[in-house]
């Protein structure tokens, strides 16, 4: 099993709508180095953080589990869709989304701050300086870390 972080801002969508929902998939995925984690190392099973961004205070706010592994993004090939790509195509897929299921909320917000003034998280690509990119890794050393960290302050 894996670890991974995926961030949304939560006015798009959020852990409360991904509880409502129960399982979604997570497209709208643009940038090559998430789409490959997504598409080539994501497997079922994998634990996932959910984490607030472009929000008052980011942070990990939920748990959640890959249950289906990369797949194409159809949101690419409609032109209605937000996320269309006029160069991606059902025969040709340059856009790839897992599926994700709720696990639990975090009994709190672990925030972005929290994490950075961590020495434990300091090799943790979320916590790195220009780091944008919204599907990122996770050691097992750090999940567990953070769990750690969730039971504190609470």
């Amino acid at each position: 099993m894996a670890y991974w972080l995926m961030k949304s801002e939560p006015d798009v969508f959020s852990i409360d709508d991904l509880k409502r929902v129960g399982v979604e998939p997570w497209d709208g995925v643009r940038n090559y180095q998430a789409r490959n984690m997504m598409r080539d190392q994501m497997k079922l099973g994998d634990q996932v953080f959910f984490y607030h961004s472009n929000t008052k205070v980011p942070g990990i706010v939920g748990i959640m589990e890959v249950v289906r592994e990369g797949y194409p993004d159809d949101t690419a090939y409609n032109p209605e869709s937000k996320y269309y790509d006029p160069k991606d195509s059902p025969e040709k897929p340059r856009w790839y989304r897992v599926d994700v299921r709720y696990v639990r909320h975090t009994s709190r917000v672990i925030t972005l701050y929290e994490m950075r003034q961590d020495p434990a998280l300091q090799d943790m690509p979320l916590v790195r300086k220009g780091n944008r990119l919204s599907v990122m890794p996770v050691s097992e050393a750090e999940w567990q870390h953070i769990l750690e960290l969730e039971k504190q302050g609470v």
